[in-house]
């Protein structure tokens, strides 16, 4: 192991040490510089953007601007302003017991500078370490210029006996505490106009004055900010002057492609868990993530408060622990996905996708299923014959690959499906649906793929109207569209009566 570089204890030590201060912005964009000539991997983890905001990121810290990441919810905005930590100094120098990190060789407050004078190449030197140079504040109506700049503290001055006058009476906010460091407010809008006005100096000025004091304290800082974009809250707007001091605004969005957000989806998810007996296989993860694609196309879906990236990641993280919850029941040693998981899936979305006003009458558990079906549909076209061409009307004449199917629910058959029964149970189901299971497996490209493959055959027929599909909880029966129709009105009937 490595012993621990020395580092000067000093003020004497560190300018013998040929230590030159550099501003934040000077830092980040000379460890900016060296990243992109080594070809370091910028923002890692971060999927999706390495032709759009990423470079827009880039080119913002080597101009030197502050900036805002503008974009709806669920785009990794808080996750790009903390990445930027790693681009900070490891150790910066600071005045031992300043509040403010101040830089050895430039003291700010007198209190500071009266040190330096009086004790000189003696003044005790501390390192601050990157991590302690980041902070944020998630913007809120009730943050006030005491929260983020200070405020006199008459505790301190009952304390210590000091008039109004003494600048020591001054308890600095959290902005002044991230001198020389990267300062985040989330979510800007919501912060009171008058608020945002107590940033305009510390963005143009860089200096910051409190109640009064006749010290101007220059900040060094890189301060970035985070928003939904203006028109698309009810909550409050950025101030014009202080969208102006802003030097650049870089646009966020969701991900350009259905395996670009699939890959975000299972790194960000925990749904690789100690349980050997639960199999996810891909066509599973890839309708999980279908499923935020079709809502942020969904009429129903409010799609200027935007469907987070968080819908499928924890859409996902329950539909293993749905799987998690039978194989422990039934203490089978492979446990699967079916369409009956999804119903558990639901809390999901109906916590996490706003509607708009057709969508609020119809219920958030009717549209999420909606939006479940419809993504079940879109899979089922990728992976199975066409069913709208395919399937006929299930006649004597009907040779199609549906052909058999249709002329059994015909029948007056019908199949339950259920989250609960055992793999055996559900494959007995499935069996006996004539062609069915061969269907399935000359589309699966894996064997695990083969059931839910069937199950999506049976929700592809339904929702092109070949069949019906009645739900009961968790358990989905499909039978003939026909007759179902036909009993509709008699059991309306017969619920009232009972009602009644």
């Amino acid at each position: 192991m490595s012993a621990e570089p020395h580092r000067p204890r000093t003020l004497g030590e560190l300018v013998a040490s040929g230590y030159r201060p550099r501003t934040v912005k000077e830092e980040l964009r000379d460890n900016l510089r060296r990243a992109l000539a080594a070809g370091e991997p910028l923002f890692p983890g971060v999927l999706g953007y390495e032709r759009t905001v990423i470079p827009g990121i880039v080119n913002a810290l080597l101009a030197r601007h502050d900036f805002i990441l503008l974009g709806l919810r669920g785009q990794a905005k808080s996750r790009l302003l903390r990445a930027l930590v790693p681009l900070l100094d490891e150790y910066v120098p600071v005045l031992a017991g300043s509040p403010i990190n101040e830089d050895p060789l430039r003291p700010i407050v007198p209190q500071s500078a009266q040190r330096v004078a009086e004790l000189g190449d003696a003044t005790p030197i501390e390192w601050l370490h990157r991590d302690a140079r980041y902070n944020e504040k998630l913007a809120t109506p009730d943050v006030s210029i005491a929260d983020l700049l200070g405020d006199l503290d008459p505790i301190k001055a009952a304390t210590r006996r000091l008039t109004y006058a003494d600048p020591e009476v001054i308890h600095f906010g959290i902005v002044p505490r991230t001198n020389r460091g990267i300062f985040a407010i989330n979510e800007l809008p919501d912060l009171a106009p008058r608020i945002q006005v107590g940033l305009l100096n510390i963005l143009e000025e860089r200096d910051l004055q409190i109640r009064g004091f006749p010290i101007r304290i220059p900040l060094d800082l890189l301060l970035v900010f985070s928003a939904n974009p203006e028109d698309y809250t009810n909550r409050g707007t950025i101030i014009t002057p202080l969208k102006d001091r802003i030097s650049s605004q870089i646009l966020t969005h969701y991900p350009p492609d259905l395996e670009t957000a699939q890959q975000i989806t299972e790194q960000e998810a925990w749904w690789r868990r100690d349980s050997p007996q639960i199999v996810v296989p891909e066509l599973a993860r890839r309708l999980i993530e279908l499923v935020s694609v079709v809502a942020r196309e969904s009429e129903l879906v409010d799609q200027s408060s935007g469907v987070s990236a968080r819908v499928a990641i924890s859409a996902l993280e329950l539909l293993v622990s749905n799987l998690e919850r039978r194989a422990w029941a039934t203490g089978e040693a492979n446990v699967q996905p079916r369409l009956a998981d999804l119903h558990m899936v639901l809390p999901a979305l109906t916590g996490k996708v706003e509607m708009v006003y057709e969508g609020e009458q119809e219920g958030p558990e009717v549209v999420a299923r909606r939006l479940v079906g419809e993504a079940a549909k879109r899979l089922a076209a990728e992976r199975l014959p066409a069913i709208e061409k395919a399937a006929g009307s299930g006649g004597e004449d009907d040779t199609g690959p549906y052909s058999a199917m249709l002329r059994w629910f015909a029948e007056g058959n019908a199949v339950t499906l259920s989250d609960e029964s055992s793999e055996g149970e559900h494959l007995g189901a499935l069996r006996q649906v004539p062609g069915l299971l061969a269907l399935a497996a000359e589309a699966a490209h894996a064997s695990d793929e083969r059931s839910l493959l069937a199950e999506l055959a049976l929700e592809g027929l339904h929702q092109h109207l070949k069949l019906a599909r009645e739900d009961l909880d968790s358990r989905i029966t499909f039978k003939e569209m026909v007759k179902f129709q036909l009993l509709k009105p008699h059991r309306a009937r017969r619920r009232e009566r009972e009602e009644f």
